[in-house]
């Protein structure tokens, strides 16, 4: 074997685990005094997570373990003594709600006496965290509702249950830019935490960063017996329920194109989960694990100076400090080019971080300065990675042009344990699913609109940028459907027969085509329907944003044809023009009909000279909307864009409320938030 790195090997970490582990007792024993929990979505968290404990260990030597909430006892939490600390970095999603992999803590923290593992206060002063330091830092997008809730509300339970906050809390805005709202809250923190844990400091800013991993290539007469060819979980592993952490490889049976015009398309996907042990309740989300393109794959390679057959390299992944709690990212043995296309977010804007790391260890300086500057200049960095999104790819095809009059031995090599960790993991991408869990309990429907669009790049030949998920979807759908995409919209390719081509590209009973098996989960979801089906409903969801609006009318349909009584139904939709990209034109009528007192009530924007959107036909129906919500009790329901049309319909029921209910402006606010807070207002949007 040829070793890629002069650090010692350890052995992998094992993801499997039954049971919650013991932190104090593990903390302890490995003599560690600084603990970083993550609760992340979309992996956001967890790299803020990872770069604040590497920061702690190289500037003032704290000893610290990684944490996952999931896979921890949160009893022993009244056990950190006072001369440790513990970070919290915690995302927001949803409806205020904290990430998947957090729920299980926050509903813990939250009980009104949680049972620490020490019991009650033994000063009676109902104050079990009062050893405990912490510091902590929310990420949320300041265009939803419930801005950065879960962090607002983990911190106040901490202090009220005795804990102590170093420093300020930070707030991320996703809406803006998470990352320089995360650079300028921490070096204030790191100075808090310093002076109150006493902390020596260790002046190694720009000092060469270390490796986290080392990457152990194969020779090829010699490699393991078991490789992971984009498998998301170890083989032998224990059996999960199927989750984000544990997804099935699902076929998909049928695709069909809902519009495709030169600037945008549209496609429906299905899914068939009748073999799983996968349901799913109607409003719930499928997640989607994708690919990178084979182009993108290609070109970070190349940009990384792989010679011929290089990307098929069996490698290992392994941990370099021994005494680390962290974890391996994905399975190991596997190769360059599944690391490539199945595990690392490759297309995304590599962090100021990862840029600040590669300066680190540039040795020629048109390099190092390139590099320091994107780092430390946010102006710099949006306008050269931001604006043109640019990926870890361009950048370092650029740096390969800056680099021109260097020496080939003093320009800078980049190594891949470094883009391992300082890229991050290829995440799933959340959708509202389509289809009723009543009427189809053995199929699950995505509605995906087909994302690209152009950016001033610095190269005009290189300014298109390719939706890494629903791409992903249109090109199996091209493939299923044996659409050709010459001379058609640019479309990357991508490698559609999941972890071996050999094994599930597997040819289905007709020997027609093949199963494809797409990485998923289902997600739950707060978004339902009343639980009496006798309220009436009013559904405003333009584009994609019918999505679940599709399954909850199934869901009704389904409902009156098994007997019931059901309420009014009234759907607001909005799309460019009824020829172009009315989704699902052909089906509403037929279900429309069977539903008692009900309509469906379109804008199509671009169908007369002054645009007309959802926004305009709520005011047109105020009436009717009042009638429906002040009258009835009814329910209203939102999914789509949250930065423009969710404010939009925010906006125009306060107008209804205070025109029709003659309220002024505070109480029509207030009837709003009144509405929300009985469960009768609800969104399903993204940013």
């Amino acid at each position: 074997m040829i070793t890629l790195s002069d650090m010692p090997k350890a052995n992998i970490v094992s993801s499997t685990r039954k049971h919650p582990e013991n932190f104090a007792k593990i903390m302890s024993e490995l003599d560690k005094n600084a603990i970083f929990f993550f609760g992340s979505q979309t992996g956001t968290a967890e790299d803020f997570a990872n770069r604040l404990m590497k920061e702690g260990e190289k500037r003032y030597g704290l000893r610290c373990m990684i944490a996952d909430f999931d896979d921890y006892d949160f009893t022993v939490l009244d056990q950190l003594p006072s001369n440790k600390i513990a970070f919290f970095t915690v995302a927001t999603y949803g409806e205020g709600e904290p990430s998947d992999n957090a729920s299980k803590f926050f509903d813990f923290i939250n009980q009104e006496e949680p049972p620490f593992s020490c019991g009650a206060d033994p000063d009676g002063g109902n104050t079990p965290l009062k050893n405990l330091n912490y510091v902590i830092f929310g990420l949320g997008n300041s265009t939803y509702e419930f801005y950065n809730h879960a962090a607002r509300t983990l911190d106040a339970r901490l202090l009220k249950l005795g804990a102590h906050r170093i420093g300020e809390r930070g707030e991320g805005d996703d809406d803006h830019s998470i990352e320089e709202d995360f650079l300028a809250w921490k070096d204030a923190m790191w100075s808090a935490v310093h002076a109150t844990m006493m902390l020596d400091q260790i002046n190694e800013e720009d000092a060469p960063v270390s490796p986290t991993y080392t990457i152990t290539e194969y020779e090829e007469t010699n490699t393991p017996e078991t490789v992971h060819y984009g498998g998301l979980v170890e083989h032998g592993e224990v059996e999960k329920p199927i989750s984000a952490k544990n997804p099935h490889f699902t076929s998909i049976t049928s695709t069909r194109q809902l519009y495709n015009s030169t600037d945008r398309s549209c496609v429906h996907v299905e899914f068939d989960i009748g073999e799983t042990n996968m349901a799913y309740e109607t409003g719930d989300h499928l997640g989607i694990f994708p690919v990178n393109s084979d182009l993108e794959v290609t070109r970070l390679a190349e940009a990384l100076g792989f010679q011929n057959g290089q990307l098929d390299r069996v490698v290992s992944i392994e941990i370099a400090d021994t005494n680390s709690t962290k974890k391996c990212p994905f399975p190991s043995p596997t190769t360059y080019k599944s690391i490539l296309r199945h595990h690392l977010d490759i297309c995304t804007p590599p962090s100021r971080q990862l840029l600040s790391d590669l300066s680190s260890i540039a040795h020629n300086e048109p390099a190092k300065t390139y590099l320091k500057r994107l780092a430390e200049n946010s102006e710099f960095y949006d306008l050269e990675i931001q604006q043109p999104c640019s990926s870890i790819s361009r950048i370092l095809e650029l740096l390969e042009d800056i680099q021109r009059d260097i020496p080939e031995h003093e320009r800078l090599k980049v190594p891949f344990s470094l883009l391992v960790e300082g890229l991050g993991k290829l995440q799933p991408r959340y959708y509202s699913i389509s289809s009723s869990s009543s009427t189809y309990p053995s199929a699950v429907h995505v509605t995906a609109a087909v994302l690209q669009y152009t950016v001033a790049a610095p190269n005009p030949a290189d300014n298109i940028r390719y939706g890494v998920t629903t791409n992903y979807l249109g090109s199996i759908h091209n493939y299923m459907n044996g659409v050709s995409i010459e001379g058609g919209r640019p479309t990357p390719k991508y490698y559609i027969h999941g972890v071996h081509d050999p094994k599930t590209g597997e040819i289905m009973s007709d020997n027609t085509q093949p199963n494809i098996k797409v990485p998923c989960f289902i997600r739950k979801s707060s978004f339902r329907l009343p639980k009496n089906p006798q309220s009436p409903v009013v559904l405003v969801g333009p584009g994609t944003g019918v999505a679940p609006f599709r399954a909850f009318v199934q869901e009704r349909v389904y409902q009156v044809e098994q007997g019931g009584i059901v309420g009014p139904t009234m759907l607001f939709f909005g799309c460019r023009r009824r020829e172009e990209d009315f989704l699902y034109g052909e089906e509403w009528e037929s279900m429309f009909q069977r539903l008692p007192d009900s309509e469906m009530i379109t804008a199509f924007s671009r169908e007369q000279e002054d645009k007309i959107y959802v926004q305009h036909k709520l005011k047109e129906n105020r009436q009717k909307i009042w009638k429906v919500l002040c009258d009835e009790g009814g329910y209203l329901y939102v999914c789509g864009d949250a930065k423009r049309m969710a404010k939009d319909i925010q906006s125009v029921l306060i107008e209804i409320a205070g025109e029709m209910g003659n309220l002024d402006t505070e109480q029509a606010n207030n009837y709003v938030k009144h509405l929300r807070a009985e469960g009768r207002y609800q969104e399903d949007i993204w940013a």
